[in-house]
């Protein structure tokens, strides 16, 4: 049985690859390899994501569902004085992710194999940005969410992006509700990124 980019432990045989991509004006490389989301290339909608995610040079940022790590990779070279967070219940993403942070001279960010938000302390991050794991349903989407909800420190900000043919408006209507806000920010070839704010203490 094939393996889900979502599995714990991927148990499909290893066919490795590395891939090149130009985000925003820098080139990066990935190692990337079978068992993992995207394998072959930079997933459109992750890459839209990574081009119009606001980070600025101190925000400390959790790539949520990382993968193999390209929003991580790419938030923490916009965050030199800050710090980025990888996260993935994939150990092989995990494993790749580490692997790229030192493959594209990464030193402010390190990678987390954990299911959740909930492994990282609350109320800390500025930035979460995922693409979320749609094939693994409604309720993982939505633990992200509120996950993210929880990571933010007040005023922060969460990115997402999804495909309206695999849910994207259900994901924006949750988001709504966790956040009381949230606006599409950007849209191409079927993907929708969006934002929400977490509300700022009076």
């Amino acid at each position: 049985m094939t393996d889900h980019y979502f599995t714990s432990r991927p148990t499909s045989q290893r066919r490795p690859i590395e891939i090149e991509a130009e985000i925003r004006g820098r080139r990066y490389r990935f190692h990337s390899d079978a068992g993992v989301f995207s394998s072959d290339r930079v997933d459109p909608g992750t890459r839209l994501l990574a081009e119009c995610m606001e980070i600025g040079p101190a925000d400390r940022v959790l790539d949520l569902g990382c993968g193999y790590g390209v929003l991580g990779v790419v938030a923490a070279a916009l965050a030199p004085e800050g710090m980025a967070v990888l996260l993935d219940r994939n150990a092989r993403a995990v494993e790749l992710a580490r692997a790229n942070l030192a493959l594209n001279g990464i030193t402010n960010a390190h990678v987390i194999l954990a299911d959740g938000a909930e492994a990282v302390a609350p109320g800390v991050f500025e930035v979460v940005a995922t693409n979320p794991p749609v094939h693994a349903g409604n309720r993982a989407v939505f633990a992200f969410i509120d996950g993210a909800h929880g990571a933010l420190r007040p005023g922060g900000r969460f990115y997402f992006v999804g495909r309206k043919s695999r849910g994207a408006l259900t994901f924006a209507r949750h988001t709504q509700e966790t956040f009381g806000n949230v606006t599409e920010v950007e849209k191409k070839s079927g993907y929708r990124v969006y934002r929400a704010q977490r509300e700022a203490l009076n």
